[in-house]
């Protein structure tokens, strides 16, 4: 029996541990096993393999039983889900249904997950900007937050090896907020961008168009070829995954590559419990898992754990991993694990039309549009409101099909119509501040079905995000204005935060182990063998998307983690 439990044991032991198969989990697994660790990646739901696993990714629009549209069941089945602008019946099935996984709002807040292997690699936006210094200090320079550990040269090498690999989109903009990267071809700006483009040069300081950067292999190297990727297709139907690998997800990425080496075993259906930790040893021996079919709870253990459950679950993981050293959740010694969660502002648009350009249209599809980077409050304070935002920017015209008539007419009609105006929108991004008072908790009672406790949402807008979006309706309008757009349409709407799917913070990165829960390395302070990587790391959030910092944190932790291992320091 004895030799059994060795065994046993010995099975489960592995030389890293890393939760979660995402964005950030994906590149964990790469980097650990690149480097020869053995690595066990757990992915709470099921496993997904690419191009097998992507039921309706070559459908036609006729070959769905509701031609594209859900049905009103499933809607109303799904309030928080469905307001997600990708969840529709090609992708439903990567989305969490929210009666599935419970959480309780203390204040509103729209949580969309995606839980399968890949996580929600497989439904990002896939919009990819570096941070600057100007980032990286902000909080530094207004006194919010605490100051990162890193600055913009620590991470930059890093940016430029994840970018190399991904496969990044974009041109060389020269825009000191917004360093350039290591870049396949940029798309194009239609007519209507460019022009808008050019107006903003002549007529503003520091405003700028450009093609926005994003995760698609415009032009493929040799390093996207030996991944099984070619070149994107333009066919903007990203959410149902790319047979092509078009687009950077951990499925047609990160997770083969790791799978080649030889060093990965990935356990879908299980749901990580807690961290364990040993007292007498003074650091992290493993994790304990509940298998979601069986309900059987098991051990695994390692030397090093990387926790990248997405920033809202890595910090329930942490919160619930609770000892006789931490009774307040995983390396929680300084009080701040679950507090200082921040997102981003995407509640303001404005669209307006254009009449001239009337010789030009689109013709084809593009993965992405035109990006506005950051223009207030960049060189110095000159707002009522702290930080910044960005916006994207779109423009096109589409042919007004007639449907009167029969026949050869009513045919005429549809392929001849008349072309649309052109017509422009924008939508904000903006950073919010992280609060002591955004937090989230464990519940006391309520469990769900895995026996792991429900979280709690605590999560709001303040009045420096009403500032800051009264700015932007303020800005775009003169902006438009100036460029001789009409029938000019600001809207701000009241939807909860969450939409903007970019969730950070709650296990924050910093120099002072009273005031954060992670050194520079992503190393939890009270134990330098666990690492989080994932948005939880974030110190604030810039209003740049924030999935290419996840990458580039990760590697750059994973690399310090095989070091400090071969040194026998963790």
């Amino acid at each position: 029996m004895a030799n059994l439990n060795i065994d046993s044991v010995k099975a489960r032991t592995f030389d890293a541990i890393v939760i979660g198969s995402g964005i950030s989990g994906g590149w964990a697994a790469k980097e650990l096993t690149g480097h020869g660790l053995k690595t066990l990646v757990l992915e709470r739901g099921r496993d997904v393999k690419h191009i097998k696993d992507y039921p309706t990714t070559n459908k036609f629009p006729w070959e769905f039983e509701h031609h594209g549209q859900l049905p009103a069941a499933v809607t109303e089945a799904n309030p928080i889900a469905s307001r997600c602008y990708a969840f529709g019946e090609d992708s439903a099935h990567f989305f969490v249904k929210d009666k599935e996984h419970p959480y309780i709002q203390d204040k509103p807040f729209d949580w969309i997950r995606g839980y399968q292997v890949g996580g929600k690699s497989l439904l990002w936006a896939r919009q990819t900007q570096r941070w600057s210094d100007f980032d990286f200090e902000g909080p530094a320079r207004d006194g919010f937050a605490v100051d990162w550990p890193i600055r913009y040269k620590d991470i930059a090498p890093w940016y430029s090896y994840v970018e190399k690999f991904a496969g990044i989109a974009g041109n060389k903009d020269g825009i000191p907020e917004l360093p350039d990267g290591e870049f396949l071809p940029g798309y194009p700006l239609n007519d209507v961008e460019v022009y808008f483009s050019e107006h903003l040069k002549k007529n503003y300081k520091n405003r700028h168009v450009i093609s926005a950067r994003c995760a698609h292999l415009s032009k493929p190297n040799q390093i996207h070829i030996d991944q099984g990727r070619t070149q994107c297709q333009n066919r903007d139907l990203c959410q149902r995954g790319c047979p092509f690998g078009g687009y950077f997800s951990s499925n047609a990425s990160t997770i083969p590559w790791a799978e080649k080496s030889g060093n990965m075993t990935l356990r879908p259906f299980s749901v990580v419990e807690s961290i364990i930790y040993d007292d007498k040893l003074g650091k992290a021996t493993g994790v304990r898992v509940v298998d979601t079919k069986t309900k059987e709870t098991i051990e695994y253990y390692a030397k090093i754990i990387f926790v990248n459950a997405a920033a809202i679950n890595t910090n329930l993981v942490l919160l619930n991993s609770t000892s006789s050293r931490f009774p307040n959740g995983f390396g929680n010694d300084s009080g701040v694990l679950g507090k200082y969660i921040a997102f981003h502002n995407y509640s303001a648009h404005i669209g307006a039309e254009y009449d001239g350009l009337k010789e030009w249209t689109v013709d084809g599809r593009s993965p992405t549009g035109g990006y506005i980077p950051r223009f207030r409050n960049v060189y110095k304070q000159e707002t009522n409101f702290l930080r910044g935002y960005a916006c994207g920017f779109s423009g096109y015209r589409y042919q007004q099909h007639k449907y009167d008539g029969v026949g050869s007419s009513l045919k005429e009609g549809l392929v001849k119509g008349d072309l649309s105006p052109w017509y422009v929108g924008s939508h904000m991004m903006g950073e919010t501040i992280p609060k002591e008072s955004n937090h989230v908790s464990l519940d006391t009672k309520l469990k769900d079905e895995w026996g792991v406790p429900l979280l709690r949402m605590n999560i709001d807008y303040d009045d420096n995000d009403e500032k800051m979006k009264k700015d932007y309706i303020e800005q775009l309008t003169e902006m438009f204005t100036s460029a001789g757009f009409k029938n000019i349409r600001p809207s701000t709407n009241h939807q909860a935060p969450g939409l903007d799917i970019h969730e950070m913070g709650g296990a924050r990165m910093g120099k002072d182990p009273k005031t954060s829960i992670l050194n520079e390395w992503n190393q939890v302070h009270a134990c330098k063998n666990v690492f989080v990587t994932d948005g939880a790391c974030m110190t604030s959030t810039s209003c740049q998307n924030p999935s290419l910092t996840y990458m580039a944190i990760t590697a750059r932790a994973a690399d310090h983690a095989v070091s400090e291992l071969k040194k026998g320091n963790v």
